[in-house]
């Protein structure tokens, strides 16, 4: 077996994405910036989450240093601090996000992706270059005990993957010379963490052998490379304006399923002609149209480092505005571009570019213009693309609940449309308190979240309406009613209804199309809060916080799936 690595590092050593010692920054470079990066970087390798200790350990800097870096990561909304914690926010993604919509790839190619993975019945991803690594842009899983556990954004080393032998067919003899130097340096693979420790590293001229196959038959194999059971095929999407490789879509299996000869004869078939097919859309994709640039985004820092003076590090939320610079239609921006967007002065986004070049996040694609890189996807979107909606709601809630002092919750509607689930919940410690527990499922037609989610449904059918208590709406019509009046007034106030004695407020949370997928209330007895007092006082903050989880929710659905429950 592959040796196993530990949970969280322990150590100060850098991995591959880092800036070695020797490499010496430039002297107009951005301390704060690096030393903000850096922080980012461990809490991903760590899966989000670090002390504060933790993290003063891993990146070698002061306590003092770190706090102020993260403090002013919070108030970005990038990290939430939580108690001696420091944990990556969903917010963190729109980083990631800049760069995916720069690519372009996962807007035109994931639908391809995904319809391939379903009709196989098999995990299929695409995958980008990323020096001498591949880095994963897309992936489509399979729900099974034993399934693909890589990321939007993990870092794979090329040698041993399919999608790099099709990359190390293009490289020339510079790339070459590089990959050699640290395969010397690291031949176990330490520093790429999304992988288990190499027991018997690959001989490099067995991995010349293999790009150079590849590079004539145009697919490439991986027979149990990263571990044992592992096997995935994996042909090039090529650029129709220059013929090089775009991005590797690879299909992924287990040898319980399938071998490496099977995937081959079986499944490289249908492969190929799903990348006709992605080739053929990037040949008749409209040409990105520029987009009008945003007007200054780091404006607000200015504030921010009034109201927290010296624990606010403005040049590193500066720094890492201009990476938000970029998106769809603005892939390629010149250094007035960066400085129009931002609001910054030139000499301050010059400063930021130079940096994030040295760090391997930007680079420059013609005289004066820049361009972001994959390495940017290092920056937090490995762990939070694994993300839930109620993982996302959790704090909100928290925040909710400590503002509202009452208990607060999300539910989603069942698939037969006559109940709601609880998926996340925050409970308050009274002597007289809703005693629910997450799982727990009521009728639709009953409670105030069950009306919210059924308001939005263009024929709701609640099943039956069983009377609960001697105030329950048990007539159709009745019910038909309130719900246009839900929907059209934006929340829902239920009495009595489910419980004597139980008055609840819900509001809805919509993704990003502005489906309501979800419902956030609060619930308490009918003595602690009149129905004038619940809509004037405690609406305003159920909005608030719906508002608050929708933002994270479309910031994290931008390129990936986030499951409901």
């Amino acid at each position: 077996m592959p040796a196993a690595r530990p949970a969280h590092p322990t150590t100060n050593a850098a991995p591959v994405a880092d800036v070695p010692v020797a490499d010496v920054p430039p002297a107009e470079a951005v301390a704060p910036l690096i030393r903000g990066v850096a922080v980012v970087r461990r809490l991903t390798e760590a899966d989000g989450v670090l002390s504060l200790s933790a993290l003063e350990r891993a990146t070698g800097l002061a306590r003092s240093t770190v706090d102020r870096v993260t403090a002013t990561l919070a108030r970005m909304g990038y990290v939430r601090l939580d108690g001696r914690d420091a944990v990556l926010a969903p917010r963190l993604m729109e980083l990631g996000n800049a760069y995916l919509a720069a690519l372009r790839l996962p807007d035109l190619l994931a639908g391809r992706a995904d319809a391939l993975a379903d009709e196989l019945d098999e995990s299929v991803s695409l995958a980008v270059r990323d020096g001498d690594g591949i880095r994963f842009v897309h992936q489509a899983t399979r729900r099974r005990a034993m399934s693909l556990s890589f990321r939007i954004g993990d870092l794979l080393p090329a040698e041993r993957t399919a999608p790099g032998a099709l990359f190390a067919a293009q490289w020339t003899p510079e790339d070459w010379r590089r990959w050699r130097a640290r395969r010397a340096e690291d031949p176990r693979n330490d520093a790429f963490i999304a992988v288990p420790l190499a027991e018997r590293p690959l001989s490099d001229r067995d991995f010349a052998r293999r790009a150079a196959e590849a590079g004539e038959q145009g697919w490439a194999l991986d027979d149990q490379l990263i571990e044992p059971g592992l096997v995935a095929v994996a042909v090039p999407v090529r650029d129709p304006r220059t013929g090089r490789i775009a991005c590797a879509a690879s299909v992924v299996s287990h040898t319980s399923r399938h071998t490496a000869a099977s995937l081959r004869e079986n499944l490289l078939p249908r492969l190929r002609e799903a990348v006709a097919a992605m080739e053929a859309e990037l040949r008749t994709a409209p040409p990105t149209r520029p987009c009008a640039l945003p007007a200054g985004l780091a404006l607000w820092t200015g504030a921010s480092k009034q109201e927290l003076g010296r624990e606010f590090v403005e040049s590193l939320a500066r720094g890492l505005t201009v990476l938000t610079a970029f998106g769809e239609g603005r892939a390629e921006l010149t250094l007035a571009d960066v400085a129009r967007a931002t609001g910054l002065a030139r000499a301050t986004a010059r400063r930021a570019l130079i940096t994030y070049e040295h760090l391997g996040l930007v680079r420059q694609s013609r005289e004066g213009a820049f361009t972001l890189t994959p390495r940017v996807l290092s920056l937090g979107y490995p762990p939070l693309s694994r993300t839930s909606l109620p993982r996302i709601a959790a704090p909100h809630l928290t925040a909710l609940a400590d503002r509202i002092h009452e208990s607060t919750s999300l539910a989603v509607l069942t698939p037969a449309g006559d109940e709601i689930q609880y998926t996340a919940r925050v409970a308050t410690t009274r002597v007289m308190s809703v005693n629910i527990t997450v799982g727990t499922r009521f009728p639709a037609h009953a409670t105030s979240m069950g009306r919210v989610l059924l308001g939005d449904l263009p024929s709701p059918d609640p099943g039956a309406l069983h009377p609960l208590t001697p105030h329950t709406v048990t007539d159709p019509a009745e019910l038909a009613r309130i719900l246009a009046t839900v929907r059209e007034q934006g929340y829902a106030l239920v009495d009595e209804e489910l419980e004597e004695g139980l008055r609840s407020l819900a509001v809805p949370v919509r993704d990003r199309a502005g489906r309501v997928v979800a419902a956030v209330n609060t619930a308490m007895h009918i003595s602690r809060h009149t129905t004038q007092e619940c809509v004037g006082s405690l609406l305003p903050e159920l909005r608030a916080t719906a508002t608050a989880i929708e933002a994270d929710l479309h910031t994290s659905s931008r390129f990936t799936r986030v499951p409901l429950t």
